[in-house]
């Protein structure tokens, strides 16, 4: 394969959320130190499962591989990051400032965006510190789904252009304040960023035509930011073998070559590998060793089918929804798992029964406009874009706060409204303003992949913990987005998972994140599901017959408020298909 031929120092692996970069960077890792090599695997994504990859605990600290030599990993954990970033900024302040400062400063510093920024320092050392150069040859990092890793790769430069031009009176002072003492550090890891020679980016797809044109995307924007060593790796390929004797893989089969036989414009003369979809999992280092390797990970036996009761379908869900005539939706999950295609699907049915509804989306990466094709009457679509919302929050403050100012002032507000933390306002207040049409309508939710949905119910949980205690004492009634979301009256958060061991882990954790800030999810969706579907495929069948145990766990996970929904042999693109796809049309297709 051509991405694995003479591999610079720095492999970045992206791509769509659910595409398998984890999966194929811890098997690039671990084939490196089978070679002898010294390799250190990273991971970037606020959602990190690599530990869950090799069954052992990693964290945010380096930590060898068991029984793989020559292989460590690090889980950039931002929690711990922003913790630990905090208290180096906020130790030099105790006991020399008066104790109100001292809070300000805390609660400056307790933001999404200070967690961003202390998962970015450490990332910038892993580029750019010596020790590690001299303790290993390669360093591979697992990175979040392709919007959050575009935003990372881009920080370098936007900080290191903000601090050239900055006059220091950021909005986010504390951030700022460690920034300014890195200047060096940046430089030189855009410099290995944009340097082919050390450093290689590895596209990750599957062949469908909304990977492949997110990943088209992304070579677009990461090329006008200098990262040119580029691959493309098609994942998970459905080989021809079992097309042959079954209704269900002769589609997916057809569909797959067919987006492969029209890429995007955008992907022409790129290093194209593809590697097959495998009958197993991929955890542990001798799955791992056979994906890239070209040996099957298909065991000589088939496992007996698992007794049990049919899975639930949607409808139960789907009327439990549209009988509060209004209320806020919202899809959540690792990416990957089909959350657009879940909140267009639920948009699309709540508006066939004549429900007023506004479709969204948090997910820079997502298509929504695709997916739903054409909108039924008494639905809108709009997208919470960061750029875009970035934009029109500098130009709401310019016009109000920027009013009347002298031009030393409003030059040092237009510096400060450059910072990259500015996003972090921008998205959380375009959030709000998008859910309180909920009071009035249904509002359906498509989220970022898990990652970057929490850093942004991080600043919910930060906005209201600063109204709160503004408020308090003065008897006024106040109402946040937080406990809009805390409210099940209100708003009903449906977890998509696939019924495979990492998705359902990282599901898993999602919902007790959820519910240590007091939401408690509505019910779970088991997505794209083979044991919903009647294949006769070994390959497939093989991989239905694994699901039954995650199925099981799901439901154990939800209480029983669970619904299962099958693979679909026409890809659920348009109104039509939408509601195929929840059951409420039949399809002559078999599925």
């Amino acid at each position: 394969m051509h991405f694995l031929k003479d591999i610079p120092r720095f492999v970045f692996l992206t791509g769509m959320g659910g595409v398998g970069k984890t999966s194929l960077a811890c098997a690039m890792a671990v084939q490196l130190a089978d070679q002898g090599r010294r390799v250190l695997l990273v991971s970037t994504d606020p959602a990190s499962n690599i530990g869950q990859v090799f069954s052992q605990p990693i964290g945010n600290s380096i930590t060898a591989i068991e029984g793989v030599t020559g292989l460590d990993a690090l889980e950039i954990d931002p929690e711990a990051a922003a913790g630990n970033y905090r208290e180096r900024l906020l130790a030099p302040l105790r006991g020399t400032v008066p104790e109100e400062e001292l809070r300000s400063a805390t609660e400056q510093l307790s933001g999404a965006c200070t967690t961003e920024i202390a998962a970015f320092d450490e990332f910038t050392a892993l580029l750019t510190d010596e020790a590690l150069s001299a303790a290993y040859e390669h360093v591979v990092f697992d990175t979040a789904p392709t919007g959050h890793t575009i935003r990372l790769l881009r920080l370098p430069g936007a900080w290191s252009g903000f601090l050239e031009t900055g006059q220091g009176d950021a909005s986010c002072l504390g951030p700022l304040a460690g920034l300014e003492r890195q200047r060096e550090r940046y430089r030189l890891a855009v410099a290995a960023l944009s340097d082919p020679g050390r450093t290689r980016l590895v596209l990750v797809a599957r062949a469908d035509r909304a990977s492949l044109r997110e990943v088209a995307r992304t070579r677009h924007e990461l090329a006008e930011i200098g990262i040119s060593g580029q691959h493309l790796v098609v994942n998970g390929l459905l080989p021809q073998r079992e097309a042959q004797s079954d209704a269900l893989a002769e589609a997916i089969y057809e569909r797959e070559q067919a987006a492969l036989a029209e890429l995007p414009e955008g992907l022409e003369g790129v290093q194209l590998d593809s590697v097959e979809l495998q009958a197993l999992n991929m955890l542990g280092a001798g799955n791992l060793r056979r994906l890239l390797g070209g040996d099957s990970a298909t065991p000589k036996t088939m496992p007996e089918l698992p007794a049990g009761p049919e899975p639930p379908g949607i409808s139960g869900i789907l009327d439990d929804i549209a009988s509060a005539g209004h209320g806020l939706v919202m899809l959540m999950g690792k990416g990957g798992v089909g959350k657009t295609t879940m909140a267009a699907a639920i948009a699309v049915e709540l508006a066939s029964r004549g429900l007023p509804v506004h479709l969204t989306t948090t997910d820079p990466a997502a298509h929504i406009e695709e997916t739903v094709a054409t909108l039924p009457g008494n639905m809108k679509l709009s997208r919470i874009d960061p750029q875009v919302e970035t934009e029109n929050y500098r130009q709401r403050v310019l016009a109000t706060k920027g009013k009347g100012l002298d031009s030393d002032a409003l030059a040092m507000l237009e510096e400060d409204l450059r910072s990259p933390c500015t996003e972090e306002v921008a998205v959380f207040q375009a959030f709000a303003r998008v859910i309180r049409e909920a009071g009035r309508s249904f509002v359906v939710m498509d989220t970022a992949p898990t990652g970057h949905t929490l850093l942004l119910l991080d600043a919910t949980g930060a906005y209201h913990r600063e109204v709160t205690r503004q408020m308090s004492g003065s008897g006024m009634q106040v109402s946040t987005p937080m406990m809009q979301l805390q409210d099940p009256a209100r708003t009903r958060i449906l977890i998509v998972t696939l019924a495979e061991t990492t998705p359902v882990l990282e599901a898993e954790a999602l919902q007790n994140d959820l519910r240590r800030a007091g939401i408690e999810p509505a019910g779970w969706i088991v997505n794209r599901s083979l044991a919903a579907t009647q294949t006769q495929s070994e390959l497939l069948q093989r991989r239905a017959i694994a699901e039954h145990r995650e199925i099981a766990r799901v439901a154990d996970l939800s209480n029983g408020n669970y619904a299962v929904v099958p693979l679909q042999a026409e890809e659920p693109v348009g109104s039509e298909r939408l509601q195929i796809l929840l059951g409420s049309r039949r399809s002559t297709a078999q599925s």
